[in-house]
């Protein structure tokens, strides 16, 4: 996991920032694995579940990704609805909240999310808040 999240954010969109957080020693961690990668350990897809910061507040998907070589799979797909159920099983009521890159503002919406901030420089990557209510 830690291997595929290095790999695309860190040196293919050459983002310097730290990627390993005190997040992940809460987050609710889902993984899609193919047989027979190369690297040996069939990560192809990853996204961590992070549970809301308030009563009221929403739950987040964050460090969302697919491994290049799976790409334009649906694997994507089966990732982000797979986060949703594991939020609406581990957070019922709660809204959904991701931190797009501003080109993927379709696909999120086509999951029912809506864009609820201007865009934003992230990284050098420009940024979108999106919600989908509970």
């Amino acid at each position: 996991i830690l291997s595929l999240r290095q790999r695309v954010f860190i040196l293919e969109q050459q983002c310097l920032y730290p990627d390993i957080d005190a997040v992940d020693l809460e987050a609710q961690h889902l993984a899609g694995y193919v047989s027979g990668q190369s690297d040996g350990n069939g990560v192809c897809a990853y996204l961590r579940l992070i549970k809301p910061r308030t009563a009221s507040g929403p739950c987040s998907l964050g460090r969302i990704v697919s491994s290049p070589e799976h790409r334009g799979q649906g694997l994507g797909k089966q990732l982000v609805q797979h986060g949703i159920s594991a939020a609406n099983k581990t957070h019922p009521g709660s809204c959904i909240k991701v931190s797009a890159q501003q080109h993927l503002e379709a696909f999120y919406q086509g999951f029912g999310f809506h864009t609820s901030s201007a865009p934003y420089d992230e990284d050098g990557i420009s940024h979108i808040d999106m919600l989908r209510p509970a």
